[in-house]
């Protein structure tokens, strides 16, 4: 493996960081939706009392928010450039943490992977960075060092409106994020009432425009919203239809995002259970780390 497969994979870890929360549009805004009330479809609250969809959605991203934990199980598959399984547990009391499994199941990046000697990764979230362990293979070319650290600050710097992007979602990758994006929206619906896996929920659906949206809510500069947008266009991905379903304790049970790209159909699908579990996570030992931004510094080789 040489110095351009280890930026590459990488930068395929930081890819799949991004996503492993479920969440694959940007969705950081700290603001709860000042759209209004969405058409005239009515949810029913506690009680039986009638409450429109958006103040039902307000409730519960205040409510799943504020549960500060949760164990989560994902999929997501991005055409064929990538699909990938994730497992483990992300607390956002302050700022992400967390533990995860990380699978590479498909597409181009797990070729990548592959490449780099293995398609299943251990990954820990910490507030300022997030860290993944990778194989022997690539060890081997990269000092002997087994986990590689991405500071959000170096993603911003390394990887311009992309990589602020990036760094949005990988902060952000919580549950209740879902909920914002669709609240930002101001299109949604409430579906009826389903179970899910033995749980009765009730069941929310929208439509978001992933440039849109991420102009109103991610912070991003206006070059680096032109930066993410041109990327987007490339991409070929427009708009995202949002499903999530809650519980009776007003938390996400599940969510999922369903869309299209130029190379195929672009899906992410998110289990949460256990709200309130303990979560912990440490850095890595110092000197089994490399850093991300001097393995992007490397000069390649053939």
């Amino acid at each position: 493996m040489n110095s351009t497969t280890v930026r590459r994979v990488a930068l395929a870890v930081a890819a799949a960081a991004a996503l492993t929360g479920g969440v694959t549009a940007c969705g950081s805004s700290d603001d709860s939706g000042d759209s209004g009330d969405s058409g005239n479809a009515k949810g029913s609250g506690k009680g039986g009392l009638s409450v429109s969809p958006i103040a039902a959605l307000r409730t519960i991203e205040n409510t799943t928010d504020k549960a500060d934990s949760a164990k989560v199980e994902s999929e997501t598959t991005m055409g064929s450039v990538m699909s990938m399984k994730a497992e483990g547990a992300l607390g956002w009391a302050d700022g992400l943490t967390g533990n995860m499994t990380i699978t590479y199941t498909g597409g181009q990046m797990a070729e990548t992977m592959r490449q780099a000697g293995t398609t299943s990764m251990e990954a820990r979230y910490l507030p300022e960075a997030y860290y993944a362990k990778m194989g022997e293979q690539f060890a081997a070319q990269a000092g002997g060092k087994h986990w590689v650290k991405y500071a959000y600050d170096d993603l911003e710097r390394i990887g311009g409106g992309s990589g602020a992007y990036m760094k949005d979602a990988m902060q952000n990758s919580t549950p209740h994020q879902s909920v914002k994006m669709l609240l930002a929206s101001g299109d949604v619906k409430k579906v009826g009432e389903e179970k899910v896996r033995g749980v009765d929920t009730t069941h929310y659906s929208g439509t978001v425009n992933v440039a849109e949206l991420a102009e109103q809510s991610s912070g991003l500069s206006e070059s680096q919203l032109a930066d993410m947008k041109k990327q987007l266009e490339q991409a070929g991905i427009t708009t995202e239809t949002i499903d999530i379903w809650v519980n009776d304790e007003n938390l996400l049970v599940k969510k999922t995002e369903r869309g299209q790209m130029r190379t195929g159909r672009l899906s992410a699908t998110a289990y949460y259970s256990d709200y309130g579990t303990e979560v912990s996570a440490e850095e890595p030992p110092a000197d089994d780390t490399a850093d991300f931004k001097d393995l992007m510094n490397r000069q390649p080789t053939t």
